[in-house]
């Protein structure tokens, strides 16, 4: 691997940066001094300083994020708040991303990475990755609303595949499992039975549960256990 690169990917400099810093002798690798950008050094191996800071690498980086209201799931934005601004500048500069989206005003679990196999492997129809949002709605929902999200709800032109919801007992709240994401889905299967949402929050992706000690706004790594049960669902190998 390229010394610029791997300062690069651990987020301390964007790779432009990191061989200008490099040039300027800012960067030790095995205690000498290296000015040459493109030097081959092995992650594994070799002890890398960059400006007095020892560098550990990784390859990629999974991180857990309570979504709150008003963010849009994207990377950039020029007029709305986006989950990105969340996290700080060394993840930003890694290129980390959102793993799916919530609505801007869905709350909860959102998985940032800058792993794109696992992410699209995560993401495909063939995985069936569960989903868990916990829900309010403007008015207690039909007996029958069970079954109908069983039996897989028509959204225009297509059915939805079979939901789990389960009411809470005033049967204005609950949860719902899927194991798709069409567009604004929970809020349109509500409507077609003539309700509304008028909560959404994710609470569980691909069998992670979202820390209850985030406050709306904050976020962590994902644990170890996280990571390989990520990497489990999604179907790929744990990186080097």
């Amino acid at each position: 691997m390229r010394l610029d690169k791997l300062i690069s990917d651990c987020g301390v400099a964007t790779r432009k940066e990191a061989a200008s810093a490099v040039r300027a002798g800012q960067a030790t690798v095995n205690g000498n001094v290296v000015r040459e950008p493109d030097r081959k050094v092995d992650p594994g191996l070799d002890a890398v300083v960059f400006r007095g800071i020892p560098l550990v690498y990784r390859r990629f980086v999974y991180v857990m994020l309570n979504k709150p209201t008003g963010y849009v799931s994207a990377t950039d934005d020029r007029s709305l708040p986006y989950v990105l601004e969340l996290l700080p500048p060394e993840y930003r500069k890694r290129g980390l991303f959102p793993v799916g989206r919530l609505d801007r005003d869905t709350t909860g679990l959102l998985v940032m990475t800058d792993d794109g196999q696992t992410a699209h492997r995560a993401l495909s129809p063939r995985r069936h990755v569960e989903k868990v949002y916990s829900f309010t709605c403007i008015a207690p929902l039909p007996l029958d609303a069970e079954a109908a999200f069983a039996d897989g709800i028509t959204l225009g032109d297509e059915t939805c595949k079979p939901a789990l919801l389960k009411p809470a007992s005033d049967r204005l709240s609950g949860t719902v499992t899927l194991t798709e994401g069409k567009y604004h889905q929970i809020k349109r299967m509500f409507e077609r039975l003539g309700n509304k949402i008028t909560s959404l929050k994710r609470e569980t992706f691909a069998g992670i549960a979202l820390d209850p000690a985030l406050a709306p706004g904050e976020w962590r790594e994902l644990t170890e256990r996280e990571t390989e049960t990520l990497l489990s669902a999604a179907g790929t190998d744990k990186p080097e």
